[in-house]
């Protein structure tokens, strides 16, 4: 079984647990997903199931968008609503222009400090080991990209937003530092991945939906195949010698190709760096490639 699913996280199971109850359901050792959903956050997570694994460097690296809402008057050590306060409350509240303004500073490229408590490593060693030992250690920053950070709603002391961002972007960060610039320090309360690149929680299913369709023999109900994933990817249709060839990991020649078909001469890129899919005369898709040098012209580098 080989493909991606797509599941709605429900809060407060954790990005493992999820993957540890695909694997009882599809009776299957080889899942993962790609991207870690705090605890407390719900929303859409990727996984992943037999070979499509190997996909992560391409789907890790999707923008993602986050709806959720920021509680100001205080801040915690784990930067949301499940630590401890660090600071005294604050009751008094920046009015909405302030916030506006303070948001807008956050949008485009920044720098982020990881939380105590997340799974980010030092020294090889995942820093909320490092906040259970009480022992202090600061992740080292790093940069995130930030698009867009929007207020849906501002009711003191409360912000409903929006945030679209960059991979590896901690929202729980976010709202820290976004409390820490207006002065009266903030945490993150709620948090919903609502999107993950071209896909959508609508799109999601529940372990429990999963279960029943697997239950039931509907496997195409929610495990989309790998022939469909990447679209955005040029498509190119080899020859059985082509797909042989590629298999053990060789380049391919011009006559390699599929003489008919969705691989013609017209539709090949030209830029060296620009990934292809490459399909069997099959239809199957067996690996990705990119532009080699004459008088070859794919060379793969990851063989399905």
């Amino acid at each position: 079984m080989d493909g991606l699913i797509l599941v709605r996280k429900a809060s407060p199971a954790t990005s493992h647990d999820v993957v540890a109850a695909l694997r009882k359901i599809l009776v299957q050792k080889r899942i993962g997903h790609f991207g870690t959903l705090d605890p407390l956050a719900s929303g859409l997570l990727l996984a992943a199931a037999g070979k499509a694994t190997r996909l992560f460097p391409f789907y890790s690296r999707l923008g993602k968008t986050y709806e959720g809402r920021i509680r100001l008057g205080f801040s915690t050590d784990t930067y949301d609503a499940a630590g401890r306060p660090t600071s005294a409350e604050s009751g008094l509240y920046p009015d909405r222009p302030a916030v506006e303004k303070a948001i807008q500073s956050f949008v485009g490229d920044i720098i982020q400090v990881p939380p105590s408590f997340s799974a980010k490593k030092v020294d090889g060693k995942p820093l909320y080991v490092y906040a259970r030992r009480k022992t202090p250690v600061e992740g080292r920053p790093f940069p995130v990209r930030i698009d867009a950070f929007e207020i849906l709603d501002y009711v003191p002391p409360y912000i409903d937003f929006i945030v679209k961002c960059g991979p590896g972007t901690y929202i729980r960060a976010l709202a820290h530092d976004l409390g820490r610039t207006l002065g009266c320090g903030a945490y993150l309360a709620e948090l919903v991945r609502s999107g993950i690149g071209e896909f959508r929680l609508s799109d999601g299913l529940t372990l429990e939906e999963i279960r029943d369709f697997q239950e039931n023999g509907l496997t195409e109900r929610f495990l989309r195949p790998m022939e469909s994933l990447l679209p955005a990817l040029p498509k190119v249709v080899v020859s059985f010698e082509g797909a042989k060839r590629i298999r053990n990991g060789r380049p391919i020649s011009a006559e390699h190709l599929e003489a008919s078909g969705e691989s013609g001469r017209a539709l090949l890129p030209s830029d060296p760096a620009t990934v292809v899919r490459l399909f069997g005369p099959d239809g199957r898709l067996i690996g990705l490639g990119r532009l080699s040098e004459p008088p070859h012209l794919f060379a793969p580098f990851l063989v399905l």
